[in-house]
């Protein structure tokens, strides 16, 4: 390429990348459930006509998008290139050739210019509900999770499948929501083909072949050259996690070798009775993302950025579940990879990963039903996360899910989508743990049904019994509790039965610490006690710090003054 073609080039794959953003905020806007538009537990992206991911969406989250990348061309291969025409629209939810459940819809749309195939538009979104026992891990195989939708055609030439959308209405619980998500999904496609179409027309591009080796080749490049910066050598990374029943181990080998980075789970606990395994694209989405965003986090992701990237697993284990495994609850294990592949890398670059944090995210679903006549039954599923583990340089991030990235939901969403009540959602304090860099703080939560109504809730939580370790001496992070308000312990997972006034209390766990706490600048350790981040106990135990220190930092806290 000249220059000026390379210059053009950039422009057009920016140009790409800002087309998927729309897609993605298009989706925002116009979806039905709460997940999508409150808590962005969505995907988008564009492809070239083989199926390969020239750009991602900055909303999202990677156990979707890396799932997503390889979920096109079973499409391709399912419905067969010749028969597309322009006005399709494919759809799934196909746990292994989507993104690893049944509650996550993948829409793919063909984008036709002058009458050629010129690539695909992706997207997913996170739906409420998909009948069957409902979100939860209680169910023994996939055919009790929902309805299952193979890939298939949404809509023919621009003409949406009726039986389809009848079968679909049929068999859940908040129809007008699964089906409003489902042509937001469609619409939000569209807006990137339109998008597409004025790009290519303003470059006079008859394809996108040019451009996708452009993107493709540099992205390929550039990663390389990161992995191949690295020692040629391999380490074991291993953590224990609640599971369901019985606690669950997770083992892996990162080897760092010539122009690839392979991380092998050899080792790790077998499939689950219960429905938090994890099918082999999720886990292997979330395997590339660790190290991605360890070794060249500002290279764009994309099929050749991810490509060097191979992860594997023995059929039968969690974390390479096969059909028909449940998988409802498959971001509990998923969302604990990045940990274990972290463990690893720590031992070939030592310094440089955070400390462990809460993991998945700290999701329940209620199931509200009337207990007198006026009232209404309801499915509110809220998205909440527990702190961040502690960085190398920077403290942990308080209530934040990494590595999902999905935001935590507004009490109104949550409240507004059913009869419940949020009676308290805050910060957990002293729940980061010690460390030159602390950990990330956790949030107090409780709910209740309105009045007339009782409840089932769906936990889908984990660190009860293992709560985020600390990295090189920092300390582990507080464990995740929840019981109701009469003192009746509950389990950290699994459907449970909450009657009519009472009320259920929990506290997200915390991010771990980095380092050692005797380290930590004194002058963060009083800003810390200032903001109520940690108690006066808590700065002298775990800091050090001086009774001196602590009645300057009251009296500044009493006269209004920053510290």
């Amino acid at each position: 390429m000249t220059d000026l073609s390379t210059v053009a080039a950039q422009v057009m794959w920016n140009r790409l990348i800002s087309i998927v953003e729309e897609q993605a905020q298009a989706l925002v806007r116009t979806a039905f459930s709460t997940s999508v538009r409150e808590a962005g537990d969505l995907s988008a992206g564009v492809y070239d006509t083989h199926g390969r991911m020239l750009a991602q969406a900055v909303t999202g989250t990677p156990g979707h998008v890396n799932a997503m990348a390889d979920a096109v061309p079973h499409f391709i291969r399912r419905i067969g290139r010749d028969t597309m025409v322009e006005g399709d629209v494919y759809i799934t939810n196909d746990p292994w050739e989507g993104t690893g459940h049944l509650h996550d819809i993948t829409m793919v749309t063909p984008s036709f210019h002058q009458d050629a195939l010129v690539g695909f538009f992706a997207c997913t979104a996170h739906v409420v509900d998909v009948g069957g026992r409902g979100f939860g891990a209680d169910a023994h195989s996939v055919y009790e999770e929902g309805i299952y939708l193979p890939i298939m055609r949404f809509a023919s030439a621009g003409e949406v499948d009726a039986t389809l959308i009848q079968i679909v209405r049929g068999n859940v619980r908040e129809p007008d929501q699964l089906i409003g998500d489902m042509y937001a999904l469609a619409t939000c496609n569209e807006i990137g083909h339109r998008r597409l179409i004025d790009m290519m027309e303003e470059f006079a591009l008859a394809d996108l072949d040019g451009i996708a080796e452009f993107i493709l080749s540099n992205s390929r490049r550039a990663t390389l050259e990161r992995i191949n910066a690295l020692p040629r050598t391999a380490a074991d990374g291993e953590m224990t996690m609640d599971g369901f029943d019985v606690p669950i181990t997770l083992c892996a080998r990162v080897s760092v070798e010539q122009d690839r980075i392979v991380t092998d789970f050899t080792g790790t606990s077998g499939v689950d009775k219960k429905g938090i395994n994890c099918p082999m694209v999720y886990t292997k989405a979330y395997a590339c993302y660790a190290l991605k965003v360890a070794i060249a986090p500002e290279i764009p992701n994309n099929a050749a950025s991810l490509a060097p990237f191979e992860v594997t697993a023995p059929e039968g284990t969690i974390v390479n579940a096969v059909h028909p495994a449940p998988v409802a609850l498959r971001h509990i294990v998923g969302h604990f990879v990045p940990d274990v592949v972290f463990d690893a890398f720590d031992k070939i670059v030592p310094g440089f990963v955070p400390a462990e944090g809460a993991g998945c995210l700290c999701n329940f679903q209620m199931s509200v039903r009337p207990t007198a006549p006026g009232g209404r039954r309801a499915e509110v599923l809220t998205f909440n996360s527990g702190g961040s583990g502690a960085r190398p340089g920077f403290d942990g991030l308080n209530a934040t899910a990494f590595p999902s990235g999905v935001m935590t939901m507004p009490i109104e969403a949550t409240e507004h989508a059913g009869p419940v009540i949020v009676w308290r959602k805050e910060l957990r304090p002293g729940s980061g743990g010690a460390g030159k860099t602390r950990g990330g703080l956790g949030q107090y939560m409780d709910v209740s049904a309105m009045p007339g109504h009782e409840f089932d809730l769906q936990a889908m939580f984990d660190r009860g019994d293992h709560p985020a370790r600390g990295r090189r001496g920092g300390a582990p992070g507080a464990p995740t509790t929840i019981e109701q308000d009469d003192g009746t312990k509950m389990r950290v997972k699994g459907k449970q039965f909450v009657p009519e006034g009472r009320r259920v209390h929990m506290a997200f766990p915390g991010g771990a610490g980095y380092g050692d706490a005797a380290e930590r600048d004194p002058d963060l350790v009083k800003r810390d006690l200032a903001r109520g981040y940690i108690s006066t106990e808590e700065a002298v135990r775990d800091y050090g710090l001086s009774a001196k220190d602590i009645a300057a930092v009251e009296a500044a806290v009493r006269r209004g003054e920053d510290v």
